[in-house]
């Protein structure tokens, strides 16, 4: 739907940007719920738009630097937005590479954030190699907690989530009110399919993590990632050890 049909539910008004104050909760989760009806069909722009323009300052882009698609289309629609990164200190030299070329090249205010313990502190603490004892720890401390105090200041975040990705993902909103949180995420290429995402980097030229040159189908911290093999799900490398498919933030 556009967003001049968005317009006519009122979608526009219920989500212009507060003046004074902050949103509650309850009217955070009214405003996502009715913006999921009408901008369900819109193109990736017009979610990112209504996105910015609804809430200001008050949102930001997050990404794994897997690829850049997210944080460009923001770039377009709303120079100078925050894009958030969760630099867990176990990251591939190419995951750090795209980080650095998103925040040298694009028109972004790149946020690394990082856990509060170091990895060497973490071993120290834990005990070494928590990511192979207990992963879903491990992922809590270096990229749930340190999201969440990212997230402190900000009302609504975009990620790059697509429903073609895996089953876990199927049925992902375009606009969703996370309860946890108590904010509202935004997915602008949740209908996209694998295709779209490659269309749109060789279009634009968006950066691109090497290691899926390099047979990597998702990527996340290094200890914790495979390279895929033919025919797997493309997050089949992940947490290969365990009966684990998300490191918790989309859940």
């Amino acid at each position: 739907m556009s967003l001049l049909n968005a317009a006519s539910l009122n979608l526009v008004d219920l989500g212009a940007p507060v003046e004074s104050g902050r949103r509650t909760p309850d009217e955070l989760k009214a405003l996502a719920l009715d913006a999921a009806q009408a901008l369900e069909g819109s193109s990736a722009e017009e979610i990112a738009k209504w996105a910015t323009d609804t809430f200001g300052a008050r949102f930001c882009v997050t990404s794994s630097m897997a690829d850049a698609v997210v944080a460009h289309i923001f770039s377009r629609v709303s120079p100078g937005v925050d894009v958030v990164f969760l630099d867990t200190g176990l990251h591939f030299p190419e995951t750090l590479k795209v980080r650095d070329t998103v925040a040298r090249t694009m028109n972004v205010n790149v946020r690394s954030i990082r856990p509060r313990l170091t990895v060497g502190q973490q071993d120290g603490e834990y005990g070494p190699r928590l990511f192979a004892r207990s992963p879903d720890e491990c992922c809590f401390l270096r990229k749930v907690e340190p999201l969440e105090r990212a997230l402190a200041d900000y009302d609504s975040w975009a990620t790059g989530l697509r429903r073609d990705e895996s089953p876990t993902r199927a049925n992902t909103p375009v606009v969703a009110f996370d309860a946890k949180k108590g904010k509202v995420k935004v997915n602008p290429i949740a209908a996209w399919t694998e295709a779209d995402v490659n269309r749109y980097i060789s279009r634009w030229n968006v950066p691109v993590n090497e290691l899926f040159k390099k047979g990597y189908g998702s990527i996340g911290c290094w200890p914790c990632t495979r390279r895929t093999k033919a025919g797997e799900d493309p997050r089949a490398g992940r947490w290969a050890m365990f009966e684990k498919t998300e490191c918790g933030l989309h859940v």
